[in-house]
């Protein structure tokens, strides 16, 4: 796109955008356009796009921003598609909707514009007034019989980002041919409906809601426990601290804990909403960074476990003190085997484990996993990266009438312990840890402590990622280079270790790269993954993030225990180290 075109479609946004300040900051930019020609191409060289978890972007100026113009765009597209997905609901002015949003930056305008929109065009229209986190907008579209919701958040990105999560009436994000087809629609808008705030009030077409959803939901939250007396009689033996970080999550966990009993104390420099974030450069508990103030709040009042969630609360993030006494940090993959570990252990000794029970990891989650499922006799089914898809395999099952849903999680602190919400669930999951840590003390134990059982038991398992930014229009192509080059030429082996199979879930195959010719076929969706599946159990995936200008590579590592456990961790750093090596040259060689 020259700049001559790009000039064009900026002029065409600045007469569109009905936000001031976001006009003012493109005007600007076309001022100079020589000057701030970078600027102008990312701003505008794409629409944003439906990827694994929605809009998602800068928040400012430019087709490629997050801004009014690209949310009611969004909108409209959106309430065109179900319109036309439903039409005998839409023709009977039946269709319905709700909405969400958390505490970013713009969150609440955006909110209430996708509302109006959705109310001008027909949809009785639920608003939550004031912040809810994204596990309960999945509820409350269930809870409401809607036919769709948006909630707006960025979820753990930097502050200068936000988002637009759009959801289908089972309460999962939408997915093909959904996602693709709203875009189409978005891309078609030509005419934006809107309508007064008062006037769809007194319509009947906009509702506010709050504590009626609210009050259902932490209830069903504390429905999923499995031993309520356990926690009422050893709830005073543990201290939790507990950080929202800026975000939604305190209402609903402060809540839900102390409904049991337990002593939460929030950090309270980040308790309250905050858009700017300003304790932490990113409001990520997958990051240790995030969760310094408080582990050193936990350090002082001595607690037996820090939690944390991002600010929507889908993700839920914990350390736990170590031997020393100092806090070690759970990973995605730990806490998911911990909480698979706990959750069919309790439902076998309670008798609670139903007929053909089912669980779901994505593929590029810890492995570990499949053992613990094998062994108590839980089909273990894996899918695409993204909440959206453990939810689509949850409907699977329920279709089938074969599988009972039991537990799903994803490497990156998603999990989901409840089938009321089709998303992961912060709340639900610090409630269960929770309960998973005053288990396993009555029985003596940390949880640290065991899940160095659980590793002696099934091998030991150290997982890595890496991620590389390739910004702009230009990073674009980088990341579609080194994917078609891996594709092209394979690789044979990956730290020493001989590659035995590749997956390629773009061309639906898996194969021997030695018989390169041979390939069978898998059965998951369409995506642009590669998987290299090497000699003794080790996983390495590649693929380009869905949100964010990034590749992200996973090496889900397996160390047989041949002597002792800290043998095999040494064993795991060098692999990890050696295929982290190979993996920084090829993303260097671009």
């Amino acid at each position: 796109m020259n700049m001559d075109e790009i000039i064009s479609r900026a002029k065409e946004y600045i007469a569109a955008e009905k936000d001031e300040g976001f006009r003012k900051e493109v005007e600007e930019l076309i001022a100079s356009p020589e000057k701030n020609a970078a600027e102008l191409e990312d701003r505008f060289y794409r629409n944003l796009e439906f990827g694994t978890g929605g809009l998602r972007g800068v928040i400012g100026g430019g087709t490629n921003r997050m801004n009014t113009f690209v949310i009611n765009n969004a909108t409209q597209g959106l309430a065109n598609y179900v319109k036309k997905a439903l039409p005998d609901k839409a023709a009977a002015g039946k269709l319905s909707a709700v909405v969400a949003y958390d505490s970013r930056r713009y969150s609440d305008v955006f909110a209430e514009a996708t509302a109006l929109i959705f109310a001008a065009n027909g949809f009785k229209t639920y608003l939550f007034t004031g912040l809810r986190p994204t596990p309960e907008l999945s509820f409350a579209i269930r809870t409401l019989g809607c036919d769709t919701g948006v909630v707006v958040t960025a979820s753990h990105n930097p502050p200068q980002y936000n988002g637009y999560k759009a959801y289908w009436s089972d309460g999962a994000q939408v997915i093909e041919p959904h996602d693709v087809g709203i875009i189409n629609e978005v891309n078609s808008v030509s005419e934006v409906k809107t309508i007064n705030k008062d006037e769809a009030i007194k319509a009947g077409k906009l509702v506010l809601i709050d504590k009626e959803i609210d009050e259902k939901y932490w209830a069903m939250v504390k429905e999923q426990l499995f031993r309520p007396e356990l926690i009422k009689e050893k709830a005073k033996e543990v201290k939790i601290v507990y950080t929202p970080l800026h975000g939604t999550g305190a209402m609903h966990v402060e809540k839900v804990l102390s409904d049991l009993g337990l002593k939460v104390i929030t950090v309270p420099e980040q308790r309250e909403p905050d858009g700017t974030f300003h304790t932490v450069e990113k409001p990520n508990p997958e990051e240790a960074p995030a969760l310094k103030m408080a582990v050193e709040l936990a350090e002082k009042e001595k607690a037996d476990v820090v939690m944390a969630t991002d600010p929507d609360a889908d993700r839920f993030g914990s350390a736990v003190p170590g031997k020393d006494g100092k806090y070690v940090l759970i990973s995605g993959n730990q806490m998911g085997v911990l909480l698979t570990d706990y959750i069919l252990l309790s439902r076998k000794e309670l008798g609670k484990m139903p007929s053909g029970p089912a669980m779901i990891r994505s593929i590029v989650t810890s492995p570990m996993v499949d053992s613990i499922a094998k062994d108590y006799g839980v089909l273990l089914s894996e899918c695409l990266t993204g909440f959206k898809w453990i939810a689509n395999d949850m409907a699977t099952f329920e279709k089938s009438g074969k599988n009972n849903y039991v537990f799903g999680f994803e490497e990156s602190y998603g999990y989901n312990v409840e089938t009321a919400v089709r998303d992961k669930d912060g709340v639900s999951a610090s409630a269960m840890c929770a309960e998973m840590t005053l288990y396993w003390r009555s029985k003596g134990k940390s949880l640290l402590e065991r899940l160095e059982e659980l590793y002696t038991k099934y091998g030991y398992f150290k997982d890595v990622s890496i991620s590389k930014n390739f910004p702009g229009s230009a990073g674009l192509d980088k990341m579609k280079g080194i994917m078609a080059s891996l594709r092209a030429k394979g690789l044979k082996t990956l730290g020493g270790k001989t590659v035995l199979k590749i997956r390629d879930v773009q061309e639906s195959v898996i194969y021997d790269p030695a018989a390169p010719a041979t390939k069978t076929a898998i059965k998951l969706p369409k995506s642009n993954v590669l998987q290299f599946f090497l000699d003794g159990g080790t996983v390495v995936s590649a693929r380009p993030s869905g949100t964010e200008p990034k590749i992200k590579f996973y090496i889900n590592s397996k160390v047989a225990i041949k002597g002792s456990l800290d043998d095999a961790k040494k064993e795991a750093d060098i692999l990890c180290d050696a295929i982290k090596n190979e993996i920084d040259a090829i993303l260097d060689a671009q």
